[in-house]
């Protein structure tokens, strides 16, 4: 049986909710005592007792939960999610139909109407991922919706329910269908890359970053030297690499990440000899760069959000600019350094003063030679800015 319950907006978040705004937070309602059970169906009211929306109960680090409706008499059930899905997979129809790239997100959480559950697409095999206890309460509707929309080999699932974003470790991730390969080979752009679907909670590519590997290829790594740190399983070297860098410097503190790189290189037919890659603290790297006098033609700079080793604790809003000063160092006259990240909280503007201030910070000039996104595969809700989190901006230092 559905639970369901009701709770009245505060009159100063009632128009952005109007508007269709999704996240439910908990400053935006006094009533959250009477919801206790993830899961739980949650009509919004205003206080002339006018309904607004209707969405779920499901703590994750964003809020309280997704709206899902502005139709009262909408029916969360198998044939609503089965029409998000479906229209999720027509806005992606041109993906399917690209043989030079294999892997994509097919469903995008709130962008695509549902907050809270990823779906990504690898070569036949579906991949959700549960950020909330309260979305999988409707996991059996959302995968039989799946089902009815597509053609597919097997599916899969991540669930990451606990506050602290860790990975809610399951024995076997398959939920249906043949099992995929290990690895499983997809392509992005005609690149191969290895991805494990059942081996803890990252599959070994970061999808979003798909348009920025492909420029760096195409435009940019020719005959350069490249610096790829925080590099997890290399995915930036073997973009430069096939576009013809001389060659490509890997650094992780990860020990997977030097047998998942040598993969990535092998599969690509390149050496992996001839490319280095550091299993290392990229601090640690920065300062035996600094004394070994290493200047790069490109540094790739995508760190976590929040990292921590045995001698550094690292925040993307703390210490950003700080990290940019370092890979100013060592980057060479005339190069170019690929700064990103992936923290919602700050905008693209915010990101730009950080980059201005570590230049000035060095007087060292600058020129921005583009910026990026999410592709299109990744839907964003226009209501959600903080939905379109990842923020990449090629930067040139002058001289």
């Amino acid at each position: 049986m559905q639970t369901k319950t009701s709770i009245k907006i505060k009159p100063k978040y009632l128009k952005e909710y109007q508007k269709g705004y999704p996240l439910l937070t908990h400053e935006m309602s006094d009533d959250w005592s009477k919801v206790s059970q993830e899961g739980t169906l949650i009509d919004l009211y205003d206080w002339q007792n006018n309904f607004v929306a209707r969405g779920y109960y499901g703590r994750q680090n964003k809020g309280y939960g997704w709206v899902l409706s502005n139709n009262k008499r909408s029916k969360i059930d198998s044939e609503f999610f089965t029409h998000k899905i479906k229209d999720a997979i027509a806005y992606r129809k041109a993906f399917y139909q690209d043989s030079n790239t294999t892997a994509f997100r097919i469903f995008n959480g709130e962008g695509d109407g549902v907050g809270g559950v990823t779906i990504d697409y690898f070569d036949g095999y579906y991949l959700f991922t549960w950020y909330s206890l309260g979305i999988y309460h409707f996991h059996a509707q959302i995968i039989e919706a799946l089902k009815n929309s597509v053609e597919y080999k097997g599916i899969y699932q991540k669930k990451r329910f606990d506050q602290k974003g860790q990975y809610l470790d399951e024995k076997d991730d398959f939920i249906c269908g043949s099992k995929a390969a290990e690895p499983l080979i997809i392509k992005e752009n005609g690149i191969n890359f290895a991805i494990y679907l059942d081996d803890g909670p990252m599959v070994g590519i970061f999808l979003d970053q798909r348009e920025v590997r492909n420029t760096i290829k195409n435009e940019y790594a020719q005959n350069k030297t490249l610096l790829n740190t925080f590099s997890y399983t290399g995915a930036f070297s073997i973009a430069a690499a096939l576009g013809g860098a001389t060659k490509t410097t890997s650094v992780d503190l990860a020990k997977r990440s030097l047998p998942k790189t040598q993969e990535h290189f092998n599969i690509n037919n390149i050496n992996p000899d001839v490319h280095d890659i550091i299993v290392e603290d990229v601090f640690n790297y920065f300062k035996y760069a600094v004394r070994k006098k290493f200047l790069f033609d490109i540094v790739v700079v995508d760190p976590p959000s929040f990292a921590r080793s045995k001698k550094h604790t690292f925040s993307v809003a703390k210490d950003y600019v700080k990290l940019l000063k370092e890979v100013i160092s060592i980057t060479q006259k005339g190069g170019l350094i690929v700064a990103s990240t992936n923290y919602a909280n700050f905008d693209l503007k915010h990101f730009k003063g950080m980059i201005d201030k570590a230049f000035k910070a060095l007087k060292t000039p600058y020129r921005i030679e583009e910026t990026f996104t999410l592709p299109k595969d990744f839907r964003v809700n226009e209501k959600f800015v903080q939905g379109n989190y990842l923020k990449v901006i090629f930067v040139k230092k002058l001289y």
